[in-house]
């Protein structure tokens, strides 16, 4: 599976943008899908996971009620809509593929449990 994330960019604080997270290779329309993000000199980061029915979403607590994780498996691609951007947003945003048959947050939230990564999309928010 390649994954590649677009979308990223600079932006005001206050503003929004839309990453998306396209697939080829194969089809991860039966996957989980999670995006992490990853600030210069710091950890990557979870950010948000969807199962693969779109029925359930899990978000890490800084972004909650701000971004919404979203796809589309005729299209094989994930977005992530991100509302009301802060400074502290800012960094590469990388999605990744989960094929774990569970959506559980006991380890969504950790970047280990992940299979396939994409290259990164950079996103800056100025204040």
């Amino acid at each position: 599976v390649q994954l590649q994330a677009s979308g990223g960019g600079l932006v005001q604080a206050g503003g929004s943008l839309r990453l998306s997270c396209a697939a080829s290779g194969r089809t991860v329309s039966s996957y989980i899908m999670g995006w992490f993000r990853q600030a210069p000199g710091k950890e990557r980061e979870f950010v948000a996971a969807i199962n693969w029915s779109a029925s359930n979403t899990y978000y890490a607590d800084s972004v909650k009620g701000r971004f919404t994780v979203s796809r589309d498996n005729a299209k094989n691609t994930v977005y992530l809509q991100m509302n009301s951007l802060k400074p502290e947003d800012t960094a590469v945003y990388s999605c990744a593929v989960n094929r774990r048959t569970s959506f559980s947050s006991s380890y969504l939230n950790t970047h280990t449990s992940y299979d396939y990564w994409g290259q990164g999309t950079l996103v800056t928010v100025s204040s």
